[in-house]
């Protein structure tokens, strides 16, 4: 009887995993089929909750990171924060020099002369809004883009190259090239971070870095758009817009973690690069590949 429940037990682990092996099949053939007919590359990786990866297409290909690396800036940030080094209520200055008009900057807007502001605000504008601006704050702050490539590789991340801030990178197309990432390192870094076994964060800065990647305002259109109404989904984006003398658009980009109904999550990053599609339709590679990713999330059992 022993040998029979055995058995059994056996023969139901073979079939979950035949299952499972069917359903990322299945994913991937998904996935191909949108991005097949596009005239884009596109990166993809999509990691379960437990850390195990589901599939990658091109997931070790270099791509623009574009502001996806004001992700990661922050978490260097923070960092800092939390060796006591700065604080989350430090007031930071921010003069009208620093205010340059080339770059996107909702706090420019609001602040058109400058302002002294809490460190945890810019932050703020930085990753839920994406502005350059207070991007270029940060990076002053801490010592340069090096600082934070330099603090991903002591904590063993690869893959992640930050040479140039915001104004260098918005004012020269080929420079921009020199921030990237693969999408298996981009969620690596998810993974790690919001998993925190390593305690890379202190419970405050984790708690104030998950709240605003909640809050992002940007990429209505990517992740998030297909999926139901209500649905968490903590990202960052990224955007090179599009290069008039080529029509080339460089990059489309939004990295994420999206939470489930039954409060399981996913991490996904894609990445869309050399692309001579419009903005709708690169959105739309994102969107359409979350989607897939939902489906295969929610149709899959625990």
């Amino acid at each position: 009887m022993i040998k029979l429940f055995y058995l059994a037990g056996l023969l139901i682990l073979f079939i979950t995993c035949q299952t499972s092996a069917q359903m990322a099949d299945s994913l991937q053939k998904k996935i191909q089929q949108i991005i097949s007919a596009k005239n884009a590359e596109v990166g993809v990786s999509i990691v379960r909750d437990d850390g195990k990866e589901v599939l990658s297409v091109n997931g070790d290909g270099r791509f623009p990171m574009q502001s996806v690396f004001k992700f990661h800036i922050a978490l260097a940030v923070l960092s800092e924060i939390d060796k006591g080094k700065f604080s989350l209520d430090q007031k930071i200055k921010i003069e009208q020099k620093d205010l340059l008009p080339n770059l996107y900057s909702p706090l420019r807007e609001k602040y058109p002369t400058g302002a002294e502001l809490k460190l945890s605000e810019i932050l703020e504008y930085t990753v839920s809004e994406s502005d350059n601006v207070g991007c270029d704050v940060l990076l002053r702050l801490i010592g340069g883009p090096q600082t934070v490539e330099k603090y991903f590789i002591k904590n063993n991340f690869r893959d992640v190259s930050i040479k140039i801030n915001e104004e260098v990178m918005q004012a020269n197309w080929d420079l921009q090239f020199q921030n990237w990432t693969t999408p298996k390192a981009a969620n690596r870094v998810l993974l790690s971070f919001y998993d925190n076994k390593k305690k890379l964060l202190s419970k405050k800065s984790y708690d104030f870095i998950w709240k605003v990647m909640k809050e992002t305002r940007t990429g209505a259109n990517r992740l998030k758009r297909q999926l139901p109404k209500g649905t968490v989904v903590a990202h960052k984006t990224g955007t090179s817009g599009m290069n008039r003398t080529t029509g080339i658009t460089a990059a489309v980009n939004d990295i994420g973690i999206v939470f489930l109904p039954d409060g399981r999550h996913f991490f996904i990053s894609v990445f869309v690069t050399n692309s001579k599609e419009n903005a709708e339709t690169n959105e739309k590679i994102i969107a359409d590949i979350a989607k897939a990713a939902w489906d295969y999330f929610t149709n899959r059992k625990k």
